[in-house]
Order: structure tokens, then sequence, then C-alpha cells
């Protein structure tokens, strides 16, 4: 860089350098070429600075960061190079950013660089990119299951197992696995499969199962018992399940397992064994307490504890639930009664047994048919001692006191919400994993196992998030801030990251890429996600 200039007192050129400018691309020169000779050139000039296009970068160039940064890409596959794996990482972090069809994230090339940074330039086939590295991460998925297993699991460790059920809309003639079950979405009519998840004490997913939509809960227990310790080499455990998955006839059956040895539960009484424990034992209702956790001993069922809760806002709740359902029996009960002529037994039966089987009030009941007419009355006994049991709970463990106080037995069943959590977050709120497109089972399996990977990364991002959304909750808790001011969520982290841009521009005859600046606040968001500001996959 020098200047050049005519010497006023000898009339002759000369040249003043100022410095050298060196391994910098031939635009950039030019810029400062263009800067220097303060030559600014009008927007519609051939040459002047324009934005050919602009896609989406800063959230999928985190996200393929943060996936890389816990070793999810070695999980995958241990050369992460592959171009099968690079697929699957970008399906995995799409369904974070773009939830939807297969189909419908191939076509996010043209607005995201996600697959730019993945490696696939320009469209993106659906079959290569996304069915073809589908089928082959499900041949990986025990293998996979492995390795977080060895991660999170350990030996004496708690491990959170639940399932769920998703609906299907359509037809699946070739599917095995869609089935007519009990629907825990309350989609009747519709068939479903059923998923079983196990996690980390914390709520990290581990492995993922896909069993056939009537698959009752309790038959899957036998099976994850034995995956812990055969697959995964976990030899001590403590099993957490909710009370219809470790019913008293499981645990005879895992009792009977050679894998049984060193293994522990924490699970619940049902309302029926909860009675009858109360009743076995001479202890009263009024044991349970609102604050104090009571721990109790049953002879009849020696190495086990029994841990008497009561929640008073359930509590509220199921007896106002109770009594609207009482109401309505009276009212319908009353309309039967009150019919001027006399009508036949068995009608006046069929009447009473329709609307029992709807409100379940049958119990709280005494009635029968005299002469053609309806008498009843409500059972005052059977409704005062159910309101008595009404926000009341038992946790049944074979953890010794010695490993494990009251409280933290009840603290560890509690901790089965992290698997609703994750459960709702997979089906609905952020990663949606229905409507599931796939007609064949090994489809279904692989889309299920894809969502579970997708909700392992999402994990990870909210515990390294963790910092931004405790100092929200703070200054709403001190009221520094109010409700309407909450900004930080983990979908507007993600909305904040994906301003970030990358930009293809042209000056002149060059065209180059331009990632925009990050601001403050993506700076940093990166910072507790431990990555540069310079970021890349």
């Amino acid at each position: 860089m020098r200047t050049t200039f005519r010497d006023p007192t000898d009339g002759k050129v000369k040249h003043e350098q100022h410095g050298r400018l060196t391994g910098l691309p031939l635009v950039t020169l030019l810029n400062v070429q263009a800067a220097l000779r303060d030559d600014v050139l009008p927007k519609d000039h051939p040459d002047a600075f324009k934005i050919l296009s602009s896609k989406e970068y800063g959230a999928s160039a985190a996200l393929l960061a943060l996936a890389k940064d816990i070793g999810l890409d070695r999980a995958l596959y241990s050369k992460p190079s592959q171009p099968w794996v690079r697929d699957t990482l970008a399906m995995i972090v799409g369904r974070i950013l773009y939830q939807g069809s297969k189909l419908s994230l191939s076509h996010q090339w043209k607005n995201s660089a996600l697959w730019e940074l993945c490696g696939t330039e320009g469209p993106v086939d659906v079959d290569e990119h996304c069915y073809a590295p589908l089928d082959r991460l499900l041949e990986r998925q025990p293998a996979i299951q492995q390795t977080l297993a060895k991660t999170h699991l350990h030996n004496g460790c708690i491990v959170l197992y639940d399932i769920t059920s998703t609906y299907f809309e359509g037809q699946y003639e070739e599917s095995e696995i869609v089935q007519f079950g009990y629907n825990r979405d309350g989609k009747r009519g519709h068939e479903q499969i059923v998923i079983g998840l196990l996690t980390s004490a914390e709520g990290c997913p581990v492995a993922v199962e896909v069993f056939p939509g009537n698959t009752q809960d309790a038959s899957t227990v036998e099976g994850k018992v034995k995956e812990l310790r055969g697959k995964y080499g976990v030899s001590e455990i403590v099993l957490v399940g909710d009370r219809g998955m470790i019913t008293a006839s499981n645990e005879e059956k895992l009792a009977a397992l050679p894998e049984a040895e060193g293994l522990k539960i924490i699970s619940a009484l049902t309302h029926r064994q909860m009675v009858d424990l109360l009743a076995s034992t001479d202890h009263q209702p009024e044991l349970f307490d609102d604050k104090h956790i009571v721990e109790i001993s049953d002879p009849a069922t020696p190495g086990h504890r029994y841990c008497l809760c009561r929640n008073p806002h359930s509590a509220e709740r199921e007896t106002a639930t109770r009594e609207a359902l009482l109401e309505r029996s009276r009212e319908e009960l009353a309309r039967i009664a009150a019919r001027k002529k006399p009508a036949d037994a068995e009608l006046i039966g069929a009447q009473v047994g329709k609307l029992l089987a709807k409100t379940k009030m049958g119990k709280h009941l005494r009635w029968r048919v005299v002469e053609g007419r309806l008498e009843w009355s409500i059972d005052e006994e059977s409704v005062a001692a159910a309101q008595a049991l009404d926000g009341c709970y038992v946790i049944k463990t074979t953890v010794s006191a010695e490993a494990m106080d009251k409280d933290q037995i009840v603290s560890r069943y509690k901790s089965l919400s992290r698997v609703e959590q994750a459960f709702r977050n997979m089906k609905t709120v952020s990663l949606e994993m229905r409507p599931i497109h796939h007609k064949t089972d090994q489809r279904i399996r692989a889309h299920v196992f894809l969502c579970m990977l997708a909700y392992h990364l999402q994990w990870h991002l909210t515990q390294r998030l963790a910092p931004l959304f405790a100092a929200q909750a703070e200054a709403l808790s001190s009221k520094t801030i109010q409700a309407k001011e909450r900004s930080h969520t983990l979908a507007s982290v993600l909305e904040t990251l994906k301003s970030q841009r990358r930009n293809q521009v042209r000056v002149g005859e060059a065209v180059f890429a331009q990632i925009t600046e990050p601001t403050p606040e993506i700076r940093s968001i990166l910072e507790l996600l431990a990555l540069a500001p310079s970021h890349t996959p």
C-alpha cells in the first residue's frame, strides 16, 4: 500500500510506502482499494455490493457443533465423516429446527445451510439423503444405545422407565406393530404403537423400543431388565417405574430372573393395593400427611418399604371430580326414578348400567328395581372413605434405608416426570413425532429412534442453557421482570440462533459467502453452549 504524489519542490513523481497486505482474497483487496479511493458505487451499478441469497446458519451450525461436542456423531459410527452419518446428523438437527416429514426437510436446502454444513451441496434427494441413512441408522441402533448407556448409566445408578403410545391415521396393511390398544392420548378408534423409553436419573434418554400397539405396560419390564444387564452391562440397578409397570405379579417374575441379582425397584401402589395395605397393617388414612412422609412396613412383604404421601392439590381435584360425577349420577338416576309408568327391570338395569359405566360411581351407589321402578341412594360411608384417601399415594421400594432415606425414595419416584417430559417433547411440544408418514415397521422404528436421538441432543442443549433459564426464573420470582417480559425459552433461543445468516454476496465479478456477525445475545448463548462464536461443525 503506497501513496503516489508529485513533489511541489522539484516536480518529480514520488511514492510513500505505508505497508503490505498479504494472505487476503482478491475480493477483500478490491474492497480495500475502493475504500481508500473513496470510490462508492451506486446500488444499481453492476459492480456494487449485492446479497444474492440468504440462508439460516446459526442454529444449524450450533446444534451440529453441540452434537460433535457431546460425541453424538461418534456414537452413530466410529467414522463420523461417512456420508450416511452426516445425513443422519442433518435429520437429527432438522427434527429440532424444522419438524415435519423427511421430504419437507430435504426441501429446506433452499432456506437453511443445514445440509451444506453436513456435506450436501445443492438439491437434496430424499431417498439418498434421508431414507437410506434412516435404514442404516436402524441397523446401528443396538450399538448406538450401548454407547449412550455406557456414557450415562453405571453400576448402582437410577434408571427411569416408562411407556407411552402414539396414534396413527390411515391404512397400515404392511405393518404388524400398528395395532388397536389402550390409547393414552384418548384417541379412540385409532390404531397405535407403544413406545418404551429408558433414561438416566436426570432424564437423559439412552434407549427406546417400539412395541405393537396392543402391548401391556407390565409385559415390557422383563425385557428391559435383561437389556440393562445383558446389553448395557449395568449389574446393579434401581429401576423406577409407575404403578402399572411394576406390578406385584411382575415383581415375582423379575425376582425369578438370573438378571434380577442387584435389581432394586421404586414404584407405587394402586388404589386397591393401598387400601389393602392399610387394612393389613391396621393403619388409618389419617397417617397420610401433607408435609411429612411416613414410612411403614408390612410383615407380609419382607424387604419392602412403603412411603405414605399426600398431595393436598390432588386431594382437592379428586374430591371435586367425585362430587361432579356423583351429581351427574344423582340427576340421571332421579330422572329414571321419576318416570310415571313402571318399566321393565332389564331396561332400567341397562340404563343404570350405562350411566354408571360412564361416571364410575357404582361403588358409591345402592340401587334396585322394585315393581318396575328404580330405588336408589348414595352410600355416604363409601364416599367418606374414598374422600379420606383423596390425594394419598404410597411409594413402594426394595431399596434399603441405608442406601436411600424415605425423602430420597419419594423424590426418585417423582423424577419419572422427566420421562413424561421427554414423551411430551418427542410427541408434541417440540419434535412432533407424529404424524408418522412411514408405512413399514422398519421405517416406523427408525423414525422413533431418530426422534429419541433428537431429544437426546435437545436435552443436552437444555442442560447447557440451564443458567439462562434459571436467571430468568429468579428475576420472575423477585419481581425484577414481569411474566409478560419473559423472553428466554428453548424456542426463542433457537429463533435467536436462526437469525444468524449465511449470505451469498457479489462484488463486481467476485461471488463469496459471508456469515453475519453474531449479536451480543447470540454470543452469550454460544458461551453457555461452550461453543466459539465462529462455530463450525
